[in-house]
């Protein structure tokens, strides 16, 4: 019960400024229509109820099911399956990611439906899987995470030389939304249950930098695109 209490206070402390200042313009600057300004406050309540149960879903289920499946894989003592599994949950995650669903369906408006939705949304998935298993190598093979990053982003510049000008922004911003609310706690949970297991409590820290590594795929996959499309 004090977790609930916990995840609803942070929620009204962080929609209160928000909608704090737009009451404050709507009666000294703005004047929004009546109509207009009851929608606002009415999606304001909406929001703030469901971030509140969203936040509350994580706690009391992503987060624990992610660590267990972290530090329940390496007792396994399969590399393959430690991977694997990575792959698929970053699949399957992202997904599920509703950034991932908005920035799909804009570019579907925007590009009069050459790179369809789920084109895109696959193609994202797929980026992100990838990484998401080179993320768990790492951890594994104790792999310094600058040079994870150093090739990765080497490899975006190349790339991003042969890109059409058009998919280059695209990509980085698939690469943001691909760190949205239902893809961060998973993966996180997933890399710090894997790293106490396997370079124990005091280096849990190498479960950190998957959400770094993540949003390396998501760019790639979508520079890939434009260079196909393009």
């Amino acid at each position: 019960m004090r977790e609930v209490w916990t995840q609803f206070k942070e929620v009204v402390m962080a929609i209160l400024p928000l909608a704090a200042v737009i009451i404050i313009l709507q009666y000294t600057l703005i004047g929004l229509p009546p109509d207009l300004f009851f929608r606002f406050v009415a999606g304001v309540v909406m929001v703030g109820l469901g971030l509140f149960l969203f936040l509350v879903g994580v706690h009391i289920g992503l987060l624990p099911i992610g660590d267990l499946i972290g530090s329940t894989l390496p007792k396994t003592n399969k590399i393959w399956l430690i991977l694997g599994t990575g792959f698929v949950l970053g699949i399957v995650v992202t997904i599920a990611e509703p950034d991932v669903r908005v920035l799909s369906s804009q570019v579907d408006d925007v590009s009069g439906g050459e790179i369809a939705n789920l084109t895109l949304v696959y193609s994202v998935a797929l980026g992100v899987g990838f990484f998401v298993m080179l993320a768990m190598a790492r951890t594994v093979f104790n792999i310094p995470l600058k040079y994870l990053l150093l090739g990765g982003y080497g490899v975006v510049g190349l790339l991003a030389l042969f890109t059409p000008a058009t998919f280059i922004p695209i990509s980085f911003d698939a690469g943001g939304v691909t760190t949205g609310p239902m893809t961060v706690p998973f993966i996180l949970a997933l890399g710090v249950g894997v790293a106490s297991v396997l370079r124990g409590k005091s280096s849990t820290s190498d479960g950190f930098g998957l959400v770094a590594l993540a949003s390396i795929g998501p760019i790639l996959a979508v520079m890939v695109l434009g260079v196909i499309y393009g």
